[in-house]
């Protein structure tokens, strides 16, 4: 046992998620004296994060006696998914003990600031990428792009993109996800034969994101040729995902029917996702034939799918068969299973402020549901109607 050997089992229990055997390996390091071994209990505290084990990590961490840029990356890397406040705290102090931040650090602080949508703190990172003359990396810009469309600003991602001097796929498939997920489908559309012109040859997440945009925009006929394109064109093999993306831009303007017939013909067996796609196109067009098959299907392959449970449950409800309705909620929760209600947050002074449906927000109530009122006013003056049949039935006790 040396070192080197350490480091490569420790990293092996982090890639697979196993604790258990990574702790008994913490405990071989204890025992044969590697723990003042930089790289050994940096590994470790990498196998801690991405096992989900922060308060070990963090207390590992602070019993650690010597630290390198790459410990304070590891910890911030750990926290980036699971807390929006916490890898702001450690890269204060990180630079408080004279540590200068990299790439690496910075890409972690974007992702945080992305996953709560935390606009005003991803700009003051991008200011410090700026300051530190770290604005042209490559892949901090990738990773911008993806934080601003996240963060609601297309404006800035796509200002970003036009000034890259190099791009490589992750650019343009960020560039293209971010375009896909604010609606503007023809944009994707654009921008993916402008990639292809370019000389970069797309892969399966890049088909995913035109398949999801033209999806969402209705662009049908332009995704069905693109799903070809990629099949004669470029020989790549549509999985799963794939399927699933087409069965939902069949579903979406109502061609059920098309998308079962596609299911049909795949060359494996389809997956709960794609049997999912296929019943949330039954469940807003009213087939509810193919929405209980779809939903059977579903439950078949994993039976503790949750939103399965919920929208057969309303299918039944929209036909008027509460009694089976009431049925689905049963099963739902015999087998366990709990809707987890739609988390909403907003970004007020650099907090970030999380709430659900039914929440108590103490004094800001009032001011919330004034703000909250601006943007219903602009739907119902576009037209839309909300559908609330079933509204009722989605809604969990307590939620």
């Amino acid at each position: 046992m040396n070192p080197h050997s350490i480091s490569i089992a420790v990293r092996a229990c982090a890639s697979i998620g196993s604790q258990n055997f990574g702790r008994q390996i913490h405990t071989a390091v204890i025992k044969h004296g590697f723990e003042s071994d930089l790289p050994v209990t940096n590994s470790i505290l990498d196998m801690y994060c991405r096992c989900g084990c922060l308060s070990e990590a963090n207390k590992y961490f602070n019993d650690m006696t010597e630290k390198d840029l790459i410990t304070w990356n590891t910890l911030i890397a750990g926290y980036e998914r699971s807390d929006s406040i916490e890898p702001f705290f450690i890269f204060s102090q990180m630079e408080s003990e004279g540590f200068t931040p990299n790439c690496f650090t910075f890409t972690s602080l974007i992702a945080t600031c992305a996953n709560v949508a935390a606009l005003c703190c991803g700009q003051q990172v991008h200011g410090g990428i700026f300051r530190r003359g770290l604005d042209r990396n490559l892949e901090l810009a990738n990773a911008l792009i993806d934080m601003y469309a996240k963060c609601g600003n297309i404006f800035d991602s796509c200002k970003i993109f036009s000034e890259m001097s190099c791009r490589n796929l992750v650019s343009w498939t960020s560039m293209m996800i971010g375009y896909g997920a604010h609606g503007y489908g023809k944009k994707v559309v654009e921008l993916f034969d402008e990639m292809v012109k370019s000389g970069i040859r797309p892969d399966q997440v890049v088909f995913m994101a035109v398949l999801s945009a033209c999806s969402h925009a209705g662009l049908v006929d332009q995704g069905l040729r693109y799903i070809n394109c990629m099949i004669n064109d470029y020989h790549i093999k549509p999985n799963q995902e794939i399927y699933g993306c087409v069965v939902d831009l069949l579903g979406r303007p109502g061609r059920v029917e098309e998308a079962y017939q596609l299911i049909r013909s795949m060359p494996f067996m389809a997956d709960e996702s794609v049997w999912g796609a296929l019943l949330g196109a039954c469940k807003a067009h009213n087939f509810s034939r193919l929405g209980k098959l779809a939903a059977k299907k579903a439950l078949a392959l994993r039976p503790n799918m949750v939103e399965t449970y919920v929208m057969l449950s309303n299918i039944y409800a929209a036909e008027g068969k509460w009694g089976e309705a009431a049925r689905m909620r049963k099963l739902m929760k015999r087998a366990g299973c709990r809707k987890v209600a739609g988390r909403s947050w907003i970004e007020v002074r650099n907090q970030v402020y999380s709430f659900v449906v039914g929440n108590k927000m103490g004094s800001h109530k009032e001011w919330v549901y004034e703000v909250l009122e601006l943007p219903v006013q602009h739907m119902k003056e576009a037209g839309y109607v909300p559908e609330v049949d079933c509204l009722i039935h989605d809604q969990e006790d307590g939620t």
